[in-house]
């Protein structure tokens, strides 16, 4: 029995080789996972290059269709990292999804947006920011669209990679323009076009950002403060959901399926109207039933938030995935088209092969590399319940309208990191509002001293500062780096 007392050594040598095993397991997991996503994107990228291949093999121009092919299968897993963690990451760090859910959601809408309804029609260069015909020739043409292509996944694969949510959007306007300029010179940039996209890069947040931090002072000064928060979430839940339902009624009908009919603003803010009041009357017996034996405290209110955040976050998936995969594969469409047609001064159609390719680059892309941004929008600029998420998602959609009807060009991106943004701000504001009330009424009470103010902010400033110069910078980095792409090409083709 006395031998029992001691820790055989054969046991202690056991558990220390189980221990190396267990480690080195680990630092295997820890390198393996990085890896194997790029290996899994690279598979993807040569799928589409061996698509391409198979469906333009014989042509003339099956190279360039091919490289250009592998570019937009680049682009769209770019997208897919970077873009979509905007849509998904509040109601992730709201805990009203899982990581895991949440990328199940967003590639399956992503997917569906983009292939239901994002057969847009391009114009040839991107809206109006380069004159088609100061390209001169087909081959002209096609060189600045290889150079927009590569140069805005750099730029998104560069961004995601320090962390900051950018948007694709300017990224490939970036990318045309820079091309446009090294092409043809600065006279065929529209510079009126370029003029209202650089305005959207203030517009966009600052909309974003009011209307979030209006809907949070809403929900606080109804619901959240009341004596009795239950009545008060009983009467006021059914209506903020029946906007937000009217809300995304009408920017699915404006945005999302603008490509399957067309429908006006009015017709849409009407098609609006009454989903918004069909689901307020629906949502008023089903808040009653679920707010049922709830305790009168702000953790209570969590549960009634839930479902509508996650609705919320994948119809922004579906409209992103019909609006924005046009900025993955427009270019590669446009090097189709030309390389096909021999034209390229008119509108034509995105194949069904390259939508495809975008929609399933997009879930990849979110599938393989988007947590880490899903992560820093949704749980490390502010921290965010299912009331403040709410807030963003109901921005986002407001915002889109707004900006629709007054002709501004907005940017989804923006505008949701601008929405996250002013509900951490409202948050530090409303705090400080509450605290010197608090000193009014107990003048004795201990201050803070400036570095423990300081401490206790709200919104990281340090994210507020590399997403800021990320925006400022995104245009003319793909710019110049489209360019030097472009003189590269011309000089190996030359």
């Amino acid at each position: 029995m006395a031998g029992n007392d001691h820790h055989p050594k054969h046991l202690e040598t056991l558990d220390r080789d189980l221990g190396r095993v267990q480690m080195l397991e680990l630092a295997t997991a820890y390198v393996a996972k990085p890896v194997a996503g790029i290996g899994i994107a690279l598979v993807f990228v040569v799928f589409a290059a061996l698509l391409a291949a198979l469906l333009f093999g014989g042509s003339g121009h099956a190279v360039t269709i091919v490289i250009a092919s592998v570019f937009g299968a680049y682009m769209a897993l770019n997208i897919g990292a970077n873009d979509v963690a905007n849509n998904m990451g509040p109601a992730v760090g709201a805990n009203a999804l899982t990581m895991g859910g949440a990328i199940a959601i967003a590639a399956v809408f992503e997917s569906a947006g983009a292939l239901l309804a994002g057969g847009d029609v391009v114009s040839t260069i991107a809206k109006g920011i380069i004159a088609p015909t100061s390209m001169g020739s087909v081959d002209v043409f096609i060189w600045a669209m290889m150079a927009a292509l590569l140069s805005s996944a750099l730029w998104v694969n560069l961004a995601t990679w320090i962390g900051a949510p950018v948007s694709t959007t300017h990224s490939v306007v970036g990318g045309v323009m820079g091309a446009g300029i090294a092409a043809a010179g600065f006279g065929a940039v529209g510079w009126g076009t370029m003029g209202m996209i650089a305005a959207s890069w203030v517009i966009s947040p600052l909309m974003g950002g009011l209307i979030a931090a209006g809907c949070l002072w809403f929900i606080k000064s109804r619901i959240i403060y009341r004596e009795d928060k239950i009545a008060a979430a009983r009467l006021w839940v059914p209506v903020l959901v029946g906007i937000m339902a009217g809300a995304f009624a009408a920017y699915l009908a404006m945005k999302g399926l603008k490509h399957l009919v067309e429908i006006g603003l009015p017709t849409a803010l009407l098609l609006g109207l009454a989903m918004g009041a069909l689901i307020w009357l629906v949502m008023i017996p089903v808040v009653r039933r679920q707010s049922e034996g709830l305790e009168n405290r702000n953790k209570s209110l969590k549960v009634l938030f839930g479902v509508p955040l996650i609705v919320s976050a994948a119809l922004l998936s579906f409209a992103h995935g019909a609006n924005d995969v046009a900025n993955a594969v427009g270019p590669l469409a446009a090097i189709v088209e030309a390389a096909r047609s021999g034209h390229f001064t008119e509108g034509f159609g995105i194949p069904f092969w390259v939508m495809l390719i975008g929609a399933f680059g997009i879930s990849f892309g979110l599938f393989l590399f988007g947590p880490r941004l899903i992560r820093i929008v949704g749980s490390e600029i502010t921290k965010l319940n299912p009331m403040r998420a709410y807030c963003v998602a109901l921005s986002a959609a407001i915002t889109v309208i707004v900006a629709s009807w007054l002709g501004l060009p907005v940017s989804s991106t923006h505008i949701a990191v601008g929405a996250v943004f002013g509900v951490g701000f409202f948050r530090e504001w409303d705090a400080e509002r509450r605290l010197r009330k608090a000193r009014i009424a107990m003048p004795e009470r201990a201050r803070y001293s400036p570095e423990e103010r300081r401490r206790r902010k709200l919104v990281r400033r340090a994210h507020f500062m590399t997403i800021a110069a990320a925006w400022i910078v995104t245009v003319p980095a793909a710019a110049l780096l489209s360019m030097v792409i472009f003189w590269s090409i011309r000089a190996m083709v030359a």
